[in-house]
């Protein structure tokens, strides 16, 4: 959901050792003081997300399943793709606006792009354990 790579058709696979070499190499590194953490910024954007909600459904908008994708660019910028419940949702026209200020109001982050779509169509299997739990669900 997060961080989607795209692949060059023509790119060769990696092998596993390149993989895990990678990966190692990554986590040893220490990022520059002024380097953007892109994960630990993506976790504030998350928890902001989690102050979010469909005044009809009482779960955060996070938990409901209705981001679709979260991308950060290297100068900090984030693009948003979300849905709602419905086309025909109440909050239709206040809801993108509200993630919108709160996602520019975390400290770090440089402009807010929300993309509002309707493919795929949200339905509740998109929910998270925490969503279908606490609306009793399960």
């Amino acid at each position: 959901m997060f961080f989607k790579k795209e692949k060059n058709k023509n790119e060769e696979p990696e092998k596993l050792s390149e993989v895990v070499d990678n990966h190692v190499k990554d986590e040893q590194t220490p990022p520059d003081n002024g380097s953007l953490n892109k994960q630990e910024l993506e976790e504030k954007i998350i928890q902001g997300l989690k102050t979010c909600y469909d005044p009809e459904i009482p779960v955060d908008i996070f938990e409901l399943g209705l981001i679709y994708e979260i991308r950060i660019d290297n100068d900090a910028n984030v693009n948003i793709k979300m849905t709602l419940t419905s086309p025909a949702c109440p909050v239709a026209g206040s809801l993108p606006g509200e993630v919108e200020m709160k996602i520019k109001s975390i400290a770090g982050v440089k402009n807010v792009n929300i993309e509002l779509v309707w493919n795929p169509p949200w339905d509740r299997d998109m929910m998270s354990d925490v969503a279908k739990v606490e609306l009793g669900m399960y």
